[in-house]
């Protein structure tokens, strides 16, 4: 039994009491949040990468959807 006693008592010390803590750390300022979507995705992303992905996502739906155009087309000859 003093064993379990003794580890209580260490995870009682280790506890930070919340009111010790301050407001900041808890929640960041307005300043350190990006403002907008655009600058919250070049923080993690270069916007010319964003850029190249959109525009290949973009033709390569298109290329796809005229692909599946051409199987719509030609099984409809036969």
């Amino acid at each position: 039994m003093p064993q379990t006693e003794q580890h209580s008592e260490e995870t009682k010390s280790e506890a930070v009491p919340a009111e010790s803590v301050p407001a900041e750390a808890i929640q960041p300022s307005e300043d350190s949040l990006p403002s907008t979507v655009l600058r919250r995705i070049e923080s993690k992303f270069p916007r010319g990468l964003v850029i190249r992905l959109v525009a290949y996502l973009f033709v390569g739906h298109l290329f796809a959807f005229f692909v599946y155009l051409l199987f719509v087309l030609g099984a409809q000859r036969q």
